[in-house]
């Protein structure tokens, strides 16, 4: 890889770990609704994708469907467990969806998987459950719940558009808001309360937090990402994408004041080394960390 796409590569999980950051600080520090703020973020990326949205990649049902899992599905339930969880938490907790999608591969796409990538299934399980694990009860981690849904909503989809072809970035990132949009307002309709009032409450930061994760997140850090991804082996791009969760961490600690103790630490290691170790199988059924990155 050149050093020039190494520091676009660099740029991008800084944009990804900022993303969990900022919004973190959006449904937590300024109470926006979780939902509510998804809703903003769906209309944004549609109105910016829009010229993209037809044609209608086909099968239909199969694109609304992966646009819902790895949309309103998604981004509500991680939005959501952001509201109790720590974004460096939120960023481990998300590494589930590594093994979960490895797992899918084998049930749905019939693929074969050896004992490396099955031990480092364990692993990343094991880790994640001891980052979610809390001594003083399981409310505690109910946001990191929330959090383990997100993952599996994200599985679900990539292995769904894993059976689609032909569907360019900014074509399913269209698809993405304009299918989450309606039922995600419904939704925040429904079950949230005060959510202009809070929006307003919110000023400049809140609108920051929204341009950002649409347009720099959603747009331009997606695209260059699958940019990449054609340009290198998934194998070279897979591993390097661990820098996200480590830049979360460290984003998380310095803005948002995140503990980490022992537990957390250890169950970190031994999730990230499951997740590397999955990820450095070469697989060419299924580009893992490809595919779950489409719902950033």
């Amino acid at each position: 890889m050149s050093s020039r796409d190494f520091l676009l590569f660099v740029a991008i999980c800084v944009a990804w770990a900022f993303s969990t950051v900022v919004s973190k600080i959006v449904v937590s520090d300024l109470q926006v609704p979780p939902l509510f703020y998804a809703t903003i973020r769906f209309v944004l990326v549609g109105l910016i994708c829009l010229p993209w949205l037809w044609p209608m990649p086909k099968p239909w049902w199969r694109t609304i469907a992966v646009a819902l899992c790895m949309g309103a599905g998604s981004f509500g339930l991680v939005f959501k467990g952001l509201e109790t969880a720590t974004p460096s938490a939120t960023a481990i907790v998300t590494q589930l969806g590594v093994p979960m999608t490895t797992i899918l591969s084998v049930l749905v796409l019939g693929e074969r998987i050896g004992w490396r990538r099955r031990f480092g299934i364990v692993l990343a399980f094991l880790g994640t459950i001891l980052v979610m694990w809390d001594p003083q009860g399981v409310s505690a981690s109910v946001g990191l719940i929330y959090v383990a849904a997100s993952a599996l909503a994200a599985s679900i989809g990539a292995i769904m558009m894993k059976q689609m072809h032909g569907v360019r970035p900014l074509q399913f990132q269209a698809w993405v808001g304009v299918a989450s949009l309606v039922p995600m307002a419904l939704t925040s309709a429904l079950l949230e309360q005060g959510q202009v009032e809070r929006a307003i409450a919110g000023g400049w930061l809140f609108v920051f937090a929204v341009l950002f994760a649409a347009i720099v997140v959603s747009v331009f850090a997606h695209t260059a990402y699958y940019g990449l991804i054609h340009r290198y082996e998934a194998n070279l791009v897979a591993p390097l994408t661990l820098m996200t969760p480590l830049i979360t961490i460290a984003l998380g600690i310095v803005i948002t004041g995140d503990r980490l103790d022992l537990r957390t630490v250890t169950g970190t290691g031994i999730a990230l080394l499951g997740v590397l170790i999955i990820a450095v199988r070469r697989n060419r059924m299924l580009p893992l960390t490809h595919l779950l990155r489409e719902r950033q």
